[in-house]
C-alpha cells in the first residue's frame, strides 16, 4: 500500500503532454498554449484617440476657457494622411481614430460645447491626455503569452488582436471509460432483481468532459476474462483507461490480472485512503491505466484526487492540484489512524474564516452526500480525533465552486 501523497507523486510522475496541435481561436478558448507566442506588430499599431472630443495642441490650451477653430473630422477608420492641427485650431476626433500630426492631446467631447466651426474648452487638460500612444500595449518581438497559460477571454481577445487565426495548443486526450461487472445494465433499461444501472460510466465521463479532456464510453466489460481481455484491449487503444471496479482481490475482480497479461506495468495497487483504497494505477506503454473502485462515491472521489490532476498535466496545465485552504470544522469527528480520510463537506464563511459542515451520512454507498458536498476535506493519516474548532485542510471539488453564495 503506498500514501495518499505517494501515489499522486507516481502519477504524475508519469504524465506527459498528451501532443501539440493548431486550432481556430475559438476553439482555443480554455486550452492550454503549447508555445510562446511573439507580438507579430506593436498593440496598438499607431497613435489613437481613447475619446470622443478633440484633438489639440497643448500650448493653445493653457488657460481655459478657450476657444479653438475647428478644421478636421477623423472618424474612426479614418486615415489622418494629410490631416494636422494647427496652431489655434482642433481637429473632431472619434474613439479609436489616429491622432493627426500636431495633436498632443484629446479633449472629451464632455468637457467642450461640442462646437462643430470653433469650439470652446471649458476644463484645464495636461498633455497627452487620452491619447493610446503606438505599442502602450504591446512592442513588436515582445513574448506576451507563455507556454503554459491558459487561453481566457483576454488571451483570445489579444490573439485576435494580432490576427492569430490558428494557435497551437496541447492537445485533448481521448480518455476510454469502461464499467466491469455482471449486475450492470445501461441507461434506458429497467434494472432486475441483482441489477443495477451503469452510472459509474455516465459520472467519470461527465468528470472527463469538465476537465476539458474527450470522453469514449466502451461499455460493460462482464465477469469473465474473454470480456475483459476484449474490452480492456479496447480502451487501451484510448491515450488514457479508467475502469470502474473490479480491482478488488474477490473472485470476479480480474481487472489486474487482464492487464498484466496484456503488458500493463502495474504501478501502486492500494492507497492509505478511505474511501478508495482499492485503487491502482498501471502504465500501457505510454498510456495510463487508472482502475478506481466500483462504489460510485469512491469512483468520484479517487478520479478528483489522482485522474484529475493526471488529466490537467497531460493537457499542459502547470497546476494540476486543486488549492488547499483552511477550515475550522463546526462538529468534531473521529477516524481510525493509518489512513486519510476524505470527507465530504458543505462551506460557510464568516468574518473571513472558513467553516466546514459534513454534508451528511460519509458511507460510501450514500450518493445524496456527494451530490450536496462542495468541497472535500483530507483528515491527515497519523490522526484520528479531531475536535469541533480544529483546522482541517479542504480544497473545492471539481469545478464546483460557489464562491458567490458563500
Amino acid at each position: 500500500m503506498v500514501s495518499f501523497e505517494e501515489a499522486r507523486t507516481i502519477v504524475l510522475e508519469c504524465m506527459q503532454p498528451a501532443g501539440i496541435e493548431r486550432v481556430h481561436l475559438l476553439e482555443a478558448a480554455g486550452r492550454v498554449l503549447a508555445e510562446d507566442l511573439v507580438a507579430p506588430w506593436d498593440l496598438p499599431l499607431w497613435d489613437n484617440s481613447a475619446m470622443d472630443g478633440y484633438a489639440v495642441r497643448w500650448q493653445d490650451c493653457t488657460s481655459t476657457p478657450c476657444t479653438l477653430r475647428v478644421t478636421g473630422f477623423l472618424p474612426a477608420g479614418a486615415k489622418a494622411d494629410g490631416i494636422a492641427v494647427e496652431a489655434g485650431c482642433a481637429v473632431r476626433i472619434m474613439t479609436g481614430a489616429p491622432t493627426p500630426d500636431g495633436c498632443d492631446a484629446v479633449v472629451p467631447v464632455e468637457e467642450t460645447d461640442d462646437g462643430r466651426q470653433e469650439v470652446t474648452l471649458l476644463e484645464t487638460l495636461k498633455k497627452g491626455q487620452h491619447i493610446r500612444c503606438r505599442a502602450e500595449d504591446v512592442a513588436a518581438g515582445v513574448v506576451f503569452a507563455r507556454r503554459g497559460a491558459r487561453i481566457r477571454p483576454p488571451e483570445v481577445n489579444m490573439l485576435a488582436g494580432f490576427g492569430m487565426a490558428l494557435v497551437p495548443v496541447y492537445c485533448r486526450p481521448i480518455v476510454a471509460i469502461l464499467s466491469t461487472g455482471d449486475e450492470l445494465v445501461e441507461l434506458g433499461c429497467t434494472p432486475g432483481p441483482g441489477e443495477i444501472i451503469n452510472s459509474n460510466t455516465l459520472s467519470l465521463a461527465a468528470a472527463v468532459q469538465e476537465v476539458g479532456c474527450i470522453p469514449r464510453v466502451i461499455g460493460i466489460a462482464r465477469d469473465s476474462r474473454e470480456s475483459h481481455l476484449e474490452k480492456l484491449s479496447e480502451g487501451l487503444k484510448a491515450d488514457v483507461l479508467i475502469t470502474s471496479a473490479g480491482v478488488s482481490a474477490g473472485d470476479c475482480d480480474l481487472v489486474r490480472d487482464v492487464l498484466e497479461e496484456l503488458g500493463a506495468k502495474q504501478m501502486f495497487w492500494k492507497v492509505g485512503i478511505k474511501p478508495g483504497g482499492p485503487t491502482a494505477f498501471a502504465m500501457h506503454g505510454s498510456t495510463p491505466v487508472f482502475s478506481l473502485p466500483g462504489n460510485p462515491v469512491s469512483t468520484m472521489i479517487t478520479f478528483e484526487e489522482f485522474v484529475r490532476p493526471a488529466l490537467l498535466r497531460m493537457q499542459g496545465h502547470q497546476r494540476v492540484f486543486q488549492p488547499i485552504f483552511k477550515a475550522a470544522l463546526r462538529h468534531a469527528l473521529n477516524k481510525k489512524p493509518g489512513k486519510v480520510q476524505i470527507v465530504r463537506v458543505r462551506l460557510e464563511k464568516e468574518q473571513g474564516r472558513w467553516y466546514a459542515t459534513s454534508a451528511g451520512n460519509q458511507q460510501t454507498a450514500i450518493l445524496k452526500t456527494m451530490v450536496d458536498a462542495q468541497a472535500i476535506a483530507l483528515l491527515p493519516a497519523e490522526s484520528s480525533c479531531f475536535a469541533a474548532g480544529d483546522e482541517v485542510n479542504v480544497h473545492f471539488y471539481g469545478n464546483h465552486i460557489e464562491l458567490e453564495s458563500l
